[in-house]
């Protein structure tokens, strides 16, 4: 009865947010479909042909980006909500809060985590609304079925048969997953991300959308990801994950020509970010223990001022000083800047050889005290695919990672198609995540908030706008003794939305 009467005090209330906000509802479905990882450059007709085809008969956006960092639970935020970390408040897959856990770094997507952030930040543990939120304020439905956690991040307060969240074998109505397991039994094991990806596949089309295709769906594949972490980017097993995910675009398309949505129904298929092989492993802790920091990636008791919190994240690391002690980061950076790992250095204070977080948008109240991304090249792995970076200490080399600057991490992919967009069009102009709520609020009638980071893809659309795009470098030394580290930081701009195309750096020891 409770849910029934807040269904239609929604319905009323987004009613009446139309009218007062002057927009109107379109006959629209919009459906996302991220595969988790996916580089532009394995899309093909032989190992995508369902994918191919969309981009045949859609839109291919062959200059697409990331957000830096460029990990899974920053950019499907970063997706959901048009905003970059600054404004959204996700900063990296793992972090440190220590009003959640003092001892140690929190999973950003973890369920006690969320709960625990919006009690502390009074529902803004996200500083913004999502895509889904927004809907639902106007009375629309909504679909989201994630085989990783991540999900959990696009509708946390999801509490009625009208915007149902699956993620990773969990539900918010936490009942809703009850029925589920009945028709398609349990979720398959974190050993089997495949099983896992068509399990959460069919919880869209045949549960979810069992009625109706609802304005808004999201579906989320933990392929190629999860298998090119265990066996790089170019490997058999991660060509044959990337044709597994073809599959799953396939049963998507074939229930909306089911629910006869597919001419009223825009589609896009992204991925969160790029990916890259391991040339080493970087063991950080242990570096600036034997340099004589006081530094852990756990805490055994309280922590003390000018202690150093390691958080790993693949290709960068964040790192906390307890008390913020400002000569504990400067000798911090300075060790960093002469190591032969170091790729880009951002700190929250101006430093010479260091950029602010504001240049990749990472500037935020919960933010670290410095972030490092990891070198890169251009080198080929062991399967000839190109893309080589030094990682953290939690995966080893010859395995693939990202959360890089490198360009193959941050350059992802990005196709869609439907009635809203322009045919067998591949556009140049620089793109990135955030652009997607912006896109589908404006397809579903709702106009975007003006403070998004991310603009309307109007370049792509139908009576297509002529944009223009202008690319910057930035750069940053400082001397030593022995040396100077350089470091540099390009990025594209459409109107004010920034796009970050790659970031790199080294220390030269004097000849």
């Amino acid at each position: 009865m409770r849910n029934c009467l807040l269904s239609v005090l929604l319905i009323v209330f987004g009613a009446l947010l139309r009218v007062a906000t002057g927009e109107a509802p379109r006959d629209r479905h919009v459906v996302v479909v991220v595969w988790d990882g996916m580089r532009p450059d394995f899309v093909s007709e032989h190992n995508t042909p369902t994918l191919w085809k969309l981009a045949q008969d859609g839109v291919t956006f062959r200059n697409h980006h990331s957000v830096y960092p460029s990990a899974t639970i920053v950019n499907g935020t970063a997706i959901v909500t048009g905003d970059y970390p600054a404004r959204n408040g996700i900063l990296a897959n793992r972090d440190y809060r220590p009003r959640i856990d003092a001892k140690k770094p929190i999973d950003s997507e973890n369920a006690d985590v969320v709960h625990k952030g919006d009690e502390l930040w009074a529902n803004k543990y996200i500083g913004v609304q999502t895509i889904a939120e927004l809907l639902h304020q106007r009375g629309q439905k909504t679909a989201i079925a994630t085989a990783k956690t991540v999900g959990l991040l696009f509708d946390r307060h999801a509490d009625s048969v009208d915007d149902r969240d699956i993620f990773a074998g969990a539900s918010l109505p936490p009942n809703a997953i009850e029925s589920l397991v009945k028709t398609l039994g349990a979720f398959p094991p974190a050993t089997q991300p495949s099983e896992r990806d068509t399990w959460t596949t069919k919880a869209l089309t045949d549960f979810l959308w069992h009625d109706e295709v609802p304005s808004f769906s999201l579906l989320w594949l933990s392929e190629p990801d999860d298998t090119e972490h265990k066996a790089a980017p170019g490997a058999p097993a991660a060509l044959a994950a990337i044709k597994l995910s073809d599959e799953n675009l396939g049963r998507v398309v074939a229930a909306l020509d089911q629910h006869h949505a597919k001419s009223t129904t825009d589609i896009f298929v992204v991925s969160d970010h790029g990916f890259s092989t391991i040339a080493r492993e970087i063991d950080v802790p242990k570096i600036l223990k034997n340099a004589g920091f006081n530094a852990a990636t756990v805490f055994a008791d309280e922590p003390k001022p000018g202690q150093v919190m390691l958080v790993g994240n693949g290709g960068s690391v964040l790192f906390y000083v307890i008390g913020h002690d400002a000569a504990v980061i400067h000798k911090l950076v300075e060790f960093l800047q002469q190591t032969d790992f170091a790729g880009v250095i951002f700190t929250r204070e101006p430093m010479e050889g260091t950029f602010t977080f504001d240049k990749a948008k990472i500037d935020n109240e919960h933010a670290a005290d410095v972030v490092m991304s990891f070198r890169w090249t251009e080198d080929n792995n062991q399967f000839g695919i190109p893309g080589m970076i030094d990682a953290d200490w939690q995966r080893a080399a010859g395995e693939g990672t990202h959360a890089t600057l490198s360009k193959f991490d941050m350059h992802n992919m990005l196709i869609a198609g439907g009635p809203d967009f322009d045919t067998g069009l591949t556009s140049e102009l620089p793109s990135g995540n955030v652009d997607l709520a912006p896109t589908i609020l404006t397809i579903l009638g709702i106009k975007p908030g003006e403070s998004m980071d991310g603009r309307v893809l109007a370049e792509a659309m139908k009576n297509a706008a002529n944009l223009n795009a202008k690319t910057q470098t930035i750069e940053a030394t400082r001397k030593y003794p022995d040396g100077i580290w350089q470091q540099s930081l390009t990025s594209s701009h459409v109107g004010s939305t920034i796009y970050l195309e790659n970031g790199n750096g080294g220390f030269k020891p004097k000849q």
